[in-house]
């Protein structure tokens, strides 16, 4: 079924590698027009130009910059005349067990992986009300969370504690746009192990082959995920399929928090 964000516009941030960019190119496919924002001005700048300058722009952001955050907002909302579709994606690992994670490195991982979903939601909504309200269709809000969210390991305590925050962060969300009739949906998405360069640091390791393998023999479908299983679950977050669906958290997890 093709075009089945046609004609919306989406803001996706951490998109110049990864969920980020698999997630672009997936809603352009589908007919979407969108902005890009990654901390890396170039690379995100490059992956805008291979989609093309009429479906595609691209600006540097550090994510936890409020006034970055205001700035890009006009700015996206400038470049193809609104915003329907928020997909905070940007975020870092960090950290290890409690005792032993630095305070900084725990700011850090929250003010990436959480404050920045803060600040994506509190600015987008009016500006995505706005389009709502221009348009007469719905508005979405995807955060990426993880599987980390729900399922806690004993040496991730920040990055436990950041994506567990972000999950019913977008519940809030939710209920709140529900109530003031905003007409925007916010729904959180829970990846387990994606071939992203999230996993770099095992892959230097053990070798891609032996990493992934490692990381799959926890699974119970046995193997990782690629990019696109997550990048497939925003576009039907962000499609009018899920009209319906709100405060929700979709795990792409393969039966990992079934166990």
């Amino acid at each position: 079924m093709a075009g089945r964000v046609q004609g919306k516009i989406a803001l996706i941030t951490g998109a110049a590698q990864g969920l980020g960019e698999a997630i672009a190119r997936m809603l352009v496919r589908e007919g979407a027009r969108v902005v890009l924002t990654d901390l890396n001005a170039a690379k995100v700048e490059a992956v805008a130009a291979s989609l093309g300058a009429d479906k595609a722009v691209a600006f540097a952001q550090d994510v936890t910059d409020e006034a970055g955050w205001i700035a890009t907002i006009d700015k996206a909302a400038s470049a193809f005349g609104g915003i329907d579709i928020l997909v905070n994606n940007a975020g870092i690992s960090g950290g290890t067990t409690v005792t032993e994670t630095p305070f900084d490195v725990w700011k850090k991982v929250h003010a990436v992986d959480l404050d920045s979903v803060f600040l994506g939601c509190k600015y987008a909504i009016p500006a995505m009300a706005k389009t709502v309200k221009e348009t007469g269709s719905g508005g979405s809000i995807v955060n990426i969370s993880s599987i980390a969210g729900i399922i806690a390991a004993h040496n991730s305590a920040a990055y436990n504690s950041a994506k567990a925050a972000v999950r019913h962060l977008s519940k809030s969300v939710a209920l709140h746009c529900a109530k003031q009739k905003t007409g925007i949906r916010c729904n959180s998405v829970h990846p387990v192990f994606i071939k992203t360069p999230i996993l770099d640091p095992l892959v230097d390791r053990f070798g891609a082959e032996e990493a992934y393998a490692k990381l799959g023999r926890q699974i119970p479908l046995g193997a990782i995920g690629e990019p696109d299983d997550i990048a497939y679950a925003v576009l039907f977050l962000a499609s009018d399929e899920a009209k319906m669906i709100t405060g929700a958290e979709l795990k792409v997890d393969g039966g990992i928090s079934a166990m």
